[in-house]
């Protein structure tokens, strides 16, 4: 008895089905660039249920690149420390965005505010299925930040944070001998700086003295919680460069452009999170309540590979039922 049939017409549908599987199985890929005139320490916090990256935290000098592959459907935040120090066994601690581990690497912890985050969530690659990102300055800032797309579809803006807001940083708000801005929430810990208790809803949180000072210098950015309309950006499978510094040293001290809104809302990481738009059930931003791309396209080796793998396995099995 022939189990399979048409043994031509299985093994299509077959490889087919791998090569999905293989297609679906990278999300985007990350760079890495540092422009500024100093050494930067980006860390890596994945979401719950979000598989890891390679690392958790590295060492990016001036002018360095260093570039990762997200895994599928990855959700978390980057960051940069400034002002590290680690000895030979990579043991040691940084002046802003410490995340706590003694280590160059971040185990799982996550940024000492104040710190600039940059948050996303990926989607599957399509138009009904896009990433959401933003930079949130909810939790204070440290360093200029830009996060810029390419190979992707839709709106797909840049959004960061070019202005060196640590000179225009409040002096109360002022920590790290200058070298961050703490966030109002952080510095006073009171409701209306917190959108928390009474104030913990869009209709009752609205910009403070503080967070409007965050907004003018950087209006691409999360200023405060409930920011959502200018601060959150979409993109269909996309490759996203993270740049530190990007207009260091000559346009530190000039503004980021105006915004151009996305079409649907991201959650900002910060204390609290405000969520305009409803975020992909799972979200890890939303639970935290704070060219051509390489995901549709990922290395023939690897496709070739499993492939070949696949099909050897498949005629071995049909042969074995078949005879």
């Amino acid at each position: 008895m022939d189990l399979f049939g048409n043994h031509s017409v299985s093994c299509s549908i077959f490889l087919f089905f791998l090569l999905q599987i293989c297609i679906g199985a990278f999300g985007a890929k990350f760079t890495f660039v540092n422009k500024c005139d100093f050494t930067v320490w980006p860390g890596i916090l994945s979401g719950a249920g979000s598989l890891k990256f390679d690392t958790t935290g590295f060492e990016l000098r001036k002018g360095g690149t260093r570039t990762f592959q997200a895994p599928a459907a990855w959700s978390g935040r980057f960051w940069g420390r400034t002002g590290c120090s680690f000895d030979g066994a990579g043991r040691g601690a940084c002046s802003t965005g410490d995340c706590g581990s003694g280590e160059i690497e971040c185990n799982g912890n996550g940024a000492a505010p104040p710190a600039t985050l940059v948050e996303f969530t990926l989607g599957s690659g399509s138009a009904m299925s896009p990433d959401f990102y933003d930079t949130s300055l909810v939790d204070g800032y440290n360093l200029p930040i830009i996060v810029e797309g390419t190979g992707g579809t839709g709106a797909c803006g840049s959004t960061g944070c070019v202005t060196d807001l640590n000179r225009q940083c409040p002096t109360e708000l002022k920590v790290a001998n200058g070298g961050a801005c703490s966030s109002a929430c952080e510095k006073f810990g009171t409701p209306e700086y917190c959108c928390s208790g009474a104030y913990g809803s869009p209709a009752t949180c609205k910009p403070t003295k503080y967070s409007t000072i965050f907004k003018s210098a950087c209006p691409r950015s999360y200023s405060y919680a409930y920011d959502d309309a200018t601060s959150t950006f979409t993109c269909s499978g996309a490759d996203y460069t993270v740049t530190f510094c990007p207009s260091s040293p000559s346009l530190k001290s000039s503004t980021d452009s105006p915004p151009k809104a996305a079409g649907a809302g991201a959650a900002s990481g910060g204390t609290v999170v405000g969520q305009m738009v409803p975020l992909p059930e799972n979200s890890w931003l939303a639970d935290m309540a704070i060219g051509d791309s390489t995901r549709t396209h990922p290395h023939f080796g690897f496709l070739l590979f499993v492939l070949i793998f696949g099909s050897s396995f498949f005629f071995s099995y049909s042969n074995l039922f078949s005879s």
